[in-house]
């Protein structure tokens, strides 16, 4: 016999999900609510319960006692490599390639220049995704006027057409942080090679969501922030890839006393330092950096495949439990269905999309609206679980349909 109710499955379905869950352990090291679903982790990452005590000792020993020691005794100078060596593996990076410290949009700048720089005058185009966050286009237009370049804008799906012998670099979003589409990095990076340019990836929306593997695919440049899947903390150190081999090319357009040879000679003479510290700029926040250091700690022992397996259930739970209980016609997935193409949210256009998620929030289901349209939720796998999942798509059909 056929079931009644064919969504009534659905929570049990959901409880041995989690059941079978080899991640579910690690909601424990979160400071989260129970009588709330927090989908906005793609927006700022829930708290790891280790920071406030971490950072207490930061502020009252390391500051309050030690004082200027801890540049040395507390190893905060540096800081900024330690940290992007633990952010290294997670974006599939050798040790010594990554260097943590200042925003996403002060990483994107120095990478998208000093690739223009290292690809040569005669290549006078830069390529970016045109679907891309607004700031990063923001930026890519500033570095094309600074560096005497034309800004070429191309949709992602046309990206690869777009490059040819005059593109000096391309910038793209490994995912797209309205509808959360997957990239080809693999193949975008291939096709820039192929023509000459170089490629600078934006990591924000993947790191720690999936698989990236900078060095296996020879990506040149990449840059993303530690405050979403990485739960880094509000405004934590975004970080800078720079390919191991590319280093030494790379002239950075913000070269600073923290990424000279001999930071405390005080010379009048700029020479950059070797390896990573040439993505140095000034003195870096120590708060937030050494914040960040301890989140970074609930990644330990966990493999992002693991992560990456976990994010695709829970994405394509979510979208089965809204087919089951939402009517018909009042929402759309623009997110892909297809696992190659999807990151680790899902985007709904929906009418009234901010009277929605302002309803939702009230009833204990946090995820957020993006004008016009589009209501964004973001799965974190280390701490969202299956039975929020079903959760959140059951109160979201409760509200579409009563209208409160």
């Amino acid at each position: 016999m056929s079931d009644p109710h064919p969504a009534s499955h659905l929570p049990e379905k959901a409880r041995k999900l989690d059941e079978a869950d080899p991640l579910r352990a690690k909601r424990a090291e979160f400071v989260l609510d129970d009588d709330t679903v927090y989908l906005d982790g793609n927006s700022l990452g829930a708290l790891p319960a280790v920071v406030p005590a971490r950072l207490a000792d930061v502020v009252e020993r390391q500051w309050g006692r030690l004082r200027i020691r801890s540049w040395t005794e507390s190893g905060w100078w540096t800081a900024p490599e330690r940290v992007g060596d633990r952010v290294a593996p997670l974006v599939g990076a050798a040790p010594g390639q990554v260097v943590a410290g200042d925003s996403t949009s002060v990483n994107v700048f120095k990478a998208l220049v000093g690739a223009a720089r290292m690809a040569g005058e005669e290549r006078d185009e830069i390529v970016v995704d045109a679907t891309t966050f607004p700031t990063d286009g923001y930026i890519a237009e500033s570095a094309a006027r600074m560096t005497g370049r034309r800004l070429v804008a191309a949709d992602p799906a046309e990206l690869v057409d777009a490059l040819g012998a005059r593109t000096a670099v391309a910038l793209v979003n490994h995912v797209d942080y309205l509808s959360g589409r997957l990239h080809d990095l693999p193949g975008v990076t291939a096709a820039a090679h192929e023509a000459g340019a170089l490629v600078v990836w934006d990591l924000c929306h993947s790191a720690g969501a999936l698989p990236v593997r900078l060095d296996e695919h020879g990506v040149d440049l990449a840059v993303g922030c530690t405050y979403k899947y990485l739960n880094g903390g509000p405004g934590s150190p975004a970080y800078l890839y720079v390919r191991r081999d590319l280093q030494p090319r790379f002239d950075s357009p913000l070269p600073g006393w923290n990424s000279h040879r001999d930071p405390f000679g005080m010379s009048r003479r700029y020479e950059a330092a070797d390896g990573a510290l040439r993505g140095r700029v000034g003195t870096p926040d120590i708060l937030s950096m050494l914040a960040l250091e301890a989140a970074l700690e609930v990644w330990d022992g966990v493999p992002i495949e693991v992560v990456r397996d976990k994010s695709l259930a829970l994405t394509d739970f979510f979208l089965e439990c809204v087919a089951a209980y939402v009517p018909p016609g009042r929402v759309e997935s623009i997110t892909p269905a297809r696992h190659g193409e999807r990151g680790s949210q899902v985007a709904l256009r929906c009418a009234g999309a901010g009277e929605v998620m302002d309803a939702l929030i009230a009833r204990g289901v946090v995820g957020d609206f993006r004008h016009p349209d589009v209501l964004r939720f973001g799965f974190t796998p280390l701490y969202v679980s299956f039975a929020e999942t079903e959760r959140a798509a059951r109160v979201l059909a409760e509200i579409l349909t009563t209208g409160a």
